[in-house]
């Protein structure tokens, strides 16, 4: 199994994984030739993906998706009450194309499994994935506004990880925000911190080699230094020492990570 973050950010996220026998996109948060260029500079092409997975409907995880689906035939994967929330949002899409993939639910293809799982975010159903196949495990979780135990039971022990690590608390609360912003990105339905990112990953790690890929990073409110920083030394107090066999690895709103084997 092998993975790249493709964009991860507040203007757009996507996250290619692979195996032999197939390929697929979780979520395509830029505009379609974006996503074409995105693929193309990791070697990959558009037409050698077999579907992808909705984990919510806000504009900066869909926003290539109706084009992408026109263009390429590709089965979209979404919950019912994510589809209804992307009704006039996507445009049209054959009904052909439009795949339910319930929460809390297995999917199989070929040798991978597909899990979903419900996250806490302010959309209509959002949910994340987890990919297993043979003993190896990717785990993707971001948009949550905490990590709840049954999240944390989904994603326990994966090989790596793509995790959000959102904001620093200080930069956001005195930044430029207004202040509902700044309560709705706090709140148990916004997004993670640095430091509560780190809490739960050190609750989910094993005893084994892990990459970690630290996601959904705010424009205005971290920075890739500081979010290392803080994740790293959070995750030291927790009795982990990243560099050992826990790996820290940064994403990018416009650069695709390199593709990985798991």
């Amino acid at each position: 199994m092998r993975f790249s973050v493709l964009a991860s950010g507040s203007t757009g996220n996507s996250i290619y994984i692979e195996t032999d026998g197939y390929a697929f996109l979780v979520d395509a948060g830029l505009s379609a030739k974006r996503m074409e260029q995105q693929l193309e500079s990791i070697g990959r092409s558009m037409k050698q993906v077999n579907g992808i997975f909705v984990t919510h409907e806000h504009s900066d995880h869909i926003k290539g998706i109706g084009v992408l689906a026109r263009r390429y035939g590709m089965p979209i994967y979404a919950n019912r009450k994510t589809w209804t929330a992307m009704d006039g949002l996507v445009g049209e899409i054959p009904t052909e194309q439009r795949f339910h993939f319930d929460m809390e639910s297995v999917q199989s293809f070929g040798t991978l499994e597909v899990q979903s799982f419900a996250v806490s975010h302010d959309a209509a159903d959002p949910m994340f994935y987890v990919f297993h196949e043979a003993d190896r495990k990717l785990a993707l979780i971001t948009d949550t506004g905490y990590v709840s135990d049954r999240m944390k039971g989904h994603i326990q022990g994966a090989d790596a990880f793509v995790f959000e690590s959102n904001h620093d608390v200080s930069m956001l609360q005195m930044g430029r925000y207004p202040w509902s912003v700044k309560r709705r990105i706090l709140s148990d339905v916004g997004h993670v911190s640095n430091e509560d990112a780190a809490v739960a990953m050190s609750e989910v790690v094993a005893l084994k080699e892990t990459r970690i890929y630290l996601s959904h990073l705010s424009k205005d409110n971290n920075m890739k230094d500081l979010a290392r920083m803080s994740v790293s030394q959070t995750l030291q107090t927790c009795g982990i020492v990243t560099g050992e066999h826990v790996h820290l690895f940064d994403t990018d709103a416009e650069k695709p990570t390199e593709l990985v084997t798991v």
